[in-house]
């Protein structure tokens, strides 16, 4: 399992020498070169057969070429080729701010309720992209936060209590206050990343997982955004390769109400409404618990005379739980603005889920890596892009469709990151973070004042360049979480008591932020 746990950023990049120039080694470089367009399909020249080394490079190349994406395979890990950094690119400047500064966009909310997105995305608003990152750090928080490691009595749940979240993963200053954690559980057959602890007799829970958590802005942000935000983060899995065993591929009705005719992912679905009595943190399922918390606090706010709106995000698996969880509140509760951000989210539902989350009002981003194989399913082949030949297939119910607006980002456009393939890599919400910072069009270069840092890019996998010198997946607790006890011998450490997953943050009605 990938183990992701909280720490402080370093800075490393503060003495990084920037790139110059890079020789392509010709000798050890295998690279697919694309020669021609066929419509939107890149077509690829494969090497000659004596020059494919193995079964996996071979295997590699034919996937690529089925899914038709471009990179540059490599037979070491630095030989490739590499675009050069200029001096002047103020992501390496060590004195750049980190953070962008926060807009004030209460006059300009609304247009995203009104355009769909479409008209914001090309050029990219500078305004928007900070709250992309904004939500997309939201997201982030989910995995800095879940405890990873297997050897953990606590391993499947938040290493931190509500109170101290934000503040120990170094988002104490986003504006939002934490009022309820999320937790989920699954009654289809668990893939690899529900089962957990090795410690199962001494686990704090055999049944579920700490899925993510429900904010809500405090007053300074309600005034810079214009209205009261509520955010639903929603954790994804830990790596992309675990997509092909979590995926069930077999839709189904989504609820009895929507006549049959509403199908949506059979696993997915299953993982946010499922529960049982006989768990500690389940009996009542994740949809429950979000949609409870979400309707008292849209209920207290509007009895106050604020104006409300519901934005639901998530990465991977959590990007589909968003979408699951923005047409139930949709259903729910009448006159709610609500928007989904994801990223490298995969598709959840049919054409007809697509249609009613469209017709509840429902806004949807959907920001995607070029080159991550995750938002190609399911449906890799029977998806959305069967819809001109609906004349012929007929009604399309049973094929995967992607909702709302897409905005593509690619790797190859940042100088920053490797040309190779890499799943993890492309897949990472990191990487996405990343693109996004330095995302203006599709027909632009990176951006020169991306403000957002570098290092981070490679807290879970090595994507950035050696260049840069900083570490592979360097995010991870000192000593890989053991301490020296009195007696001087290693340990796993207790946890603070309020960091110990119990029943009454479960059960406790928090108190919001208050008005001023």
């Amino acid at each position: 399992m990938l183990s992701i746990a909280a720490a402080t950023i370093p800075a490393h990049h503060n003495s990084i020498p920037l790139i110059q120039s890079i020789k392509k080694n010709r000798n050890n470089v295998r690279s697919l070169r694309i020669h021609a367009r066929q419509g939107d399909v890149l077509v690829a020249e494969p090497p000659s057969p004596h020059k494919t080394q193995n079964r996996a490079a071979h295997l590699a190349e034919s996937l690529l070429n089925f899914v038709h994406l471009h990179f540059d395979a490599t037979t070491s890990s630095t030989a490739y080729a590499r675009p050069v950094v200029d001096r002047r690119h103020k992501l390496a400047d060590p004195e750049t701010p980190v953070l962008s500064p926060k807009e004030d966009i209460s006059t300009k909310w609304n247009e995203i309720h009104t355009s769909d997105y479409d008209n914001l995305l090309t050029p990219l608003q500078p305004w928007l992209r900070r709250e992309i990152i904004k939500y997309g750090e939201f997201a982030q928080a989910t995995y800095d936060g879940f405890d990873f490691d297997s050897f953990s009595e606590y391993c499947g749940s938040c290493r931190y209590n509500r109170q101290r979240f934000f503040e120990k993963l170094g988002l104490g200053k986003n504006g939002y206050e934490i009022t309820k954690y999320i937790y989920a559980m699954s009654h289809v057959d668990v893939p690899r990343w529900l089962e957990r602890s090795q410690l199962v007799d001494k686990s704090w829970s055999k049944d579920s997982n700490w899925m993510g958590y429900i904010a809500v802005s405090d007053n300074g942000e309600t005034k810079r955004l214009g209205r009261r935000d509520i955010v639903v983060a929603w954790r994804g899995t830990v790596a992309p390769t675990e997509w092909f065993e979590d995926l069930q591929n077999k839709l189904e009705p989504i609820d009895e109400l929507s006549g049959g005719e509403v199908k949506v992912e059979h696993g997915f679905r299953h993982i946010y409404t499922s529960k049982s009595e006989t768990t500690r943190y389940n009996k009542l399922s994740a949809s429950e618990q979000v949609m409870n918390e979400v309707k008292r606090l849209v209920k207290m706010y509007k009895e106050k005379g604020e104006s409300v709106s519901l934005t639901i995000t998530g990465h991977s698996l959590g990007g589909s739980l968003a979408l699951l969880n923005a047409y139930e509140a949709a259903e729910t509760i009448p006159d709610l603005p609500i928007s989904v951000i994801s990223f490298g989210a995969p598709r959840v539902g049919n054409v007809a889920f697509r249609d009613k989350l469209h017709q509840l009002g429902v806004k949807t981003l959907r920001v995607v890596v070029k080159q991550d194989l995750v938002p190609k399913t399911p449906g890799l082949m029977l998806n959305e892009s069967l819809k001109k030949f609906e004349e012929i297939t007929g009604n399309l119910d049973w094929v995967y469709t992607h909702v709302g607006a897409e905005m593509k980002v690619d790797v190859r456009s940042s100088p920053y990151l490797k040309r190779k393939f890499d799943l993890l890599g492309f897949h990472s919400l990191e990487t996405y973070l990343h693109l996004v910072d330095g995302f203006v069009s599709s027909e632009s270069s990176f951006r020169e004042h991306a403000k957002r840092d570098v290092a981070l890019v490679n807290k879970a996998c090595g994507m950035l360049v050696d260049e840069l010198r900083v570490p592979e997946s360097w995010y991870q607790l000192e000593h890989k979480g053991l301490v020296k006890n009195a007696y001087g011998r290693w340990v796993k450490p207790s946890r603070d008591s309020e960091d110990i997953p119990s029943l009454h943050h479960i059960h406790e009605t928090p108190t919001p932020p208050c008005l001023e």
